[in-house]
């Protein structure tokens, strides 16, 4: 800081501490600026967190004036400056490191400052006057760390994953209108890197959207696991310096401020200030979405392969040049990103794994590392299921000639004639067609075992793809035997039966 920038002077129980003049935050805020340069990423980073936060404070401010522990000047000034923070504002003052010991205690006390602050210049009197309105006595007022970091942690958790589901819907819904598009195109679906037998185009996209469709499903799961909170729990979850009444008002202000209706007080406020087994499972779900999202990225990476030497199935739209050495080479840079985002959220799911199994006794210290995580990896998946809907999926074409000489000149389709000639005859139809590159078709209907007008019916597209029904089972007993079992059923009236 230069020399000549003015400061005010703070005192805590450690000493005092030269604060620049027009910072809304204080002390506390300074000494975790010493202690933890760290991460040199600030809380601010999450604003989601940010506005939870001060709807926290809030909340608690009106609680405190209607249970009579704080006057109606103070809680008025204290819900304008919480106000000013869920609109947007005053965000950059709140600058402490999200990777930060003392279990989130440095993070409630720069909120606290800030909000003390901003509610003395809203009276007009100077920042640092906490006599009038202190961080400690007034805006944190019936509270601790250990139960509005957490609560705040977990509404914010909610608006993020909230916004993570619409993402996903978005994207859900684009692969299921490339579902529609390609719904005509049959091509050649394949097991363990081999030929299977055909589908369409259009189901396999279908498919897509329909994993995008589950995993939201388990993220709307998750959502009332969030929607439990310990507020009211001060330290430890015995509620020491709050009143009574003061948990319930709190938490019916917090479902107005958030409108979150669904919000409760946990019933065990000892058990719920220890355990954090509600991140780990948002993390595990959280995962749970990268990784089946990275599989479709893996596919659509492996369907557009080529051009010339590869898949080659499908075209990928071309964002940008591939290679510094390798002229008109374009690499699936789209597909890979997102990669590269569940990977980061695969390995950050082990770090909440290991934050939450090492809380030990009343508090887990580790929650900064949890909140800090479960922002990112939100936040991330989210942006690069946009990135992938707007700048892939919406621009992928097919390749309908290749599929379909593909489809016409594959062995694969013979699975769908062995129902009607047998496992054995088209086992050796298959290799044969692959010997003298004749069609499975063809060789049927010279072979006498179809007519051509059968074969035609058995391939159509419709059959091939399941969309029409493809088989009857094949016969294991003679018609003689079969007409003569149906006449002893009668017999003994249990036609039903058969």
């Amino acid at each position: 800081m230069s020399e000549t920038q003015e400061f005010r002077v703070e005192r805590d129980s450690l000493g005092e501490m030269r604060i620049p003049a027009g910072a809304y935050w204080g002390v506390n805020t300074a000494r975790a600026l010493e202690n933890f340069s760290i991460s040199r990423r600030q809380i601010s980073v999450y604003p989601d967190f940010i506005v939870a936060y001060a709807q926290v404070k809030q909340a608690a401010a009106r609680a405190n004036l209607e249970i009579g522990v704080l006057d109606q000047e103070r809680s008025w000034l204290i819900d304008r400056a919480c106000q000013d923070i869920i609109d947007g504002k005053l965000h950059e003052e709140f600058v402490v490191g999200v990777i930060q010991g003392g279990a989130g205690t440095s993070t409630n006390m720069n909120v606290n400052e800030v909000i003390a602050n901003r509610a003395l210049e809203l009276a007009g009197r100077e920042f640092g006057d906490y006599e009038f309105l202190s961080p400690n006595d007034h805006v944190n007022r019936s509270q601790s760390t250990n139960d509005t970091y957490p609560s705040a942690v977990k509404v914010a958790l909610v608006h993020a994953t909230e916004r993570l589901i619409d993402e996903f819907t978005l994207l859900q819904n684009a692969f299921r209108v490339k579902g529609s598009e390609f719904k005509h195109i049959l091509k050649i679906g394949r097991t363990q890197l081999q030929d299977a037998v055909p589908m369409t185009l259009g189901q396999e996209f279908s498919g897509f959207s329909t994993t995008i469709g589950e995993d939201i499903q388990r993220l709307r799961d998750v959502l009332p696991l969030l929607l439990e909170l310990n507020l009211g729990a001060t330290a430890i979850g015995t509620g020491i310096t709050a009143e009574a009444s003061y948990a319930s008002a709190v938490m019916r202000q917090l479902r107005k401020i958030t409108g979150y209706n669904d919000l409760q007080t946990a019933h065990d406020l000892i058990e719920a200030t220890s355990d954090t087994g509600v991140f780990m499972s948002l993390s595990s779900v959280i995962k749970r979405t990268a990784m089946k999202l990275s599989k479709i990225c893996n596919d659509l990476r492996l369907l557009s392969s080529g051009p010339q030497a590869g898949l080659g199935e499908i075209n990928l739209p071309a964002r940008q040049a591939g290679s510094s050495i390798m002229p008109g080479k374009v690499n699936p840079v789209i597909p890979e990103a997102v990669n590269q985002v569940a990977f980061v959220i695969a390995g950050a799911d082990v770090t909440v794994s290991m934050a939450s199994e090492a809380g030990q006794l009343q508090l887990n210290a580790f929650e900064p590392v949890m909140l800090h995580t479960l922002m990112q990896n939100s936040a991330w998946l989210r942006r690069a299921a946009r990135t992938l809907r707007v700048n892939c999926i919406d621009g992928i074409t097919a390749n309908e000639e290749l599929l379909a000489s593909r489809v016409s000149s594959s062995v694969g389709v013979v699975t769908a004639l062995t129902p009607y000639i047998g496992y054995s005859e088209a086992s050796k139809l298959a290799k044969e067609a692959l010997n003298t590159k004749s069609t499975i078709a063809d060789l049927v209907v010279e072979r006498g075992l179809l007519s051509r007008e059968e074969v035609t019916s058995i391939l159509s597209p419709e059959r091939l793809s399941g969309i029409q029904a493809v088989t009857s089972a094949i016969p294991i007993i003679t018609q003689a035997q079969a007409t003569a079992l149906e006449d002893s059923l009668d017999r003994a009236d249990l036609r039903d039966f058969s």
